[in-house]
């Protein structure tokens, strides 16, 4: 059913429990994975202009080099050869989540969402919100975030697609 999963990650402890949907997901489909992670430029662009933009360019970089060989870490412990593409790109993550999957023919999108709701959503926006709504395949969205928060809350792991 599915050859290809995409799986953006920002490289948090949190979306682990995304990226290892997607290992599970892959490990039944016998499926590969795309791991990827979005520089997204625009959240700096408050920064004093003395900045050195080629140090933090740099060092975004070197950070979601080190997200997306954490999944390739992830999928190699569990020993089921699940091939694990890499891919660090600069640009809006919504569209290039989107963006990344039409021109890769990925068959599923697996990523983390807070969950956020209400005024934190509306200041925040959502990325998985808006790839959702935009992605030409599905989407598997996995809560990710505080466990202590979410048990305090009443609400406990859930994993929505959509089609």
């Amino acid at each position: 059913m599915y050859d290809r999963l995409l799986v953006p990650t920002d490289g948090s402890f949190a979306v682990e429990r995304a990226i290892s949907h997607a290992i599970d997901l892959a490990e039944v489909h016998d499926a590969a994975i795309d791991a990827l992670y979005v520089v997204n430029a625009t959240s700096y662009g408050g920064l004093p202009m003395e900045t050195a933009w080629d140090g933090i360019g740099r060092a975004l970089e070197d950070e979601g080099a080190a997200a997306v060989e954490r999944v390739r870490e992830l999928a190699a412990e569990r020993e089921a050869d699940i091939p694990v593409r890499t891919c660090v790109v600069n640009g809006s993550p919504s569209r290039s989540i989107v963006e990344h999957a039409r021109s890769n023919e990925c068959d599923l999108i697996v990523m983390g969402t807070h969950g956020r709701g209400g005024i934190d959503r509306l200041l925040l926006g959502s990325v998985a919100e808006r790839v959702v709504r935009s992605a030409p395949i599905p989407v598997t969205t996995v809560r990710v975030g505080d466990d202590e928060q979410d048990e305090a809350e009443g609400r406990s792991e859930a994993v929505a697609t959509a089609e």
